[in-house]
């Protein structure tokens, strides 16, 4: 299926055909497809790199429209779109204790980095993207730490604890905009994390948005907002970390933490992992026998 590319500049100019929203529709169809999960605003950024819309507020309010129709006209999947800003509180609860074992040889994790010669982190700017990395942070068992802006001193501190408890090198891993505060929140919290975890091995680095990011990706960039203090120090124009590629935060995600696993304490682990799962399916195989001769 093609596809045709509007040019931007008159996107803004004329009153979209019903031929050309359709266009647009199978547009952000594909790139959704192709990028899943990721968030409205990864997908205006990508429509917005692909020439298909302008980049303005009007033009970002028109994707989320039509990604709110498609998703409830059955176009576009739910799923492929993540929110990670609303979220739910509730006790996990089960049916009987047989139901909870029985879940819990599937959910069953040996921790994987209790026996690796390093600890890793990977700490977000937006919480808006934590549905984007979780994927790779959650398969590699890897704390995804969501600062939204400026940490406040009690996730810090207890962030810090956890560095101090591990007691091996520990290499943090960050995600943020390249604007006045995007450059200056990394080098508060590491700041604040080597206060508070004196003596600490920590390894702390921007992975994204880079200035060479910017150039091999060729990101659009906002202007710089004259209200933030920090903008004196700041030059250019600011790139938001959702401009780039969700497959490319994922990539980079992955290879930040790949690079500190053994492959042979992981294929030691695995072995343990499994043989501890099985036991937990002996357990519920034998409860549910002993179960069905209750009241014979």
């Amino acid at each position: 299926m093609t596809s045709t590319v509007y040019p931007a500049s008159s996107l803004k100019r004329i009153r979209r055909t019903k031929a050309a929203l359709i266009d647009l529709k199978e547009s952000l169809f594909k790139i959704v497809a192709e990028n899943k999960p990721m968030t409205v605003r990864q997908l205006f950024y990508q429509m917005v790199s692909r020439q298909l819309i302008d980049k303005t507020e009007k033009q970002y309010d028109t994707v989320g429209r039509l990604a709110t129709q498609m998703r409830r006209s059955g176009e576009l999947p739910y799923s492929w779109l993540a929110d990670s800003t609303r979220w739910m509180r509730k006790p996990n609860s089960h049916g009987s204790l047989e139901g909870f074992l029985t879940e819990q040889q599937t959910l069953y994790r040996r921790d994987l980095w209790q026996d690796q010669d390093a600890y890793v982190e990977v700490w977000l700017e937006k919480d808006a993207l934590a549905g984007v990395l979780v994927e790779a942070t959650q398969y590699w068992d890897v704390p995804l730490m969501v600062c939204r802006g400026y940490a406040s001193l009690s996730f810090l501190h207890s962030a810090a604890g956890k560095i101090r408890d591990v007691n091996k090198p520990t290499f943090l891993y960050y995600f943020g905009d390249c604007d006045p505060s995007g450059r200056d929140i990394p080098r508060a919290v590491e700041t604040a994390l080597r206060e508070m975890a004196p003596g600490a091995d920590i390894t702390f680095e921007v992975v994204a948005v880079t200035d060479q990011q910017i150039i091999d990706f060729n990101l659009p960039t906002r202007p710089t907002k004259n209200t933030d203090s920090r903008s004196k120090n700041f030059e250019g124009e600011s790139v938001e970390v959702d401009a780039l590629p969700p497959r490319e935060l994922i990539r980079i995600c992955r290879n930040c933490i790949e690079q500190h696993i053994d492959d042979d304490v992981l294929a030691r682990h695995t072995i343990v992992e499994n043989a501890e799962r099985q036991t937990l399916t002996t357990i519920v195989g034998n409860m549910t026998r002993g179960n069905s001769h209750v009241g014979d």
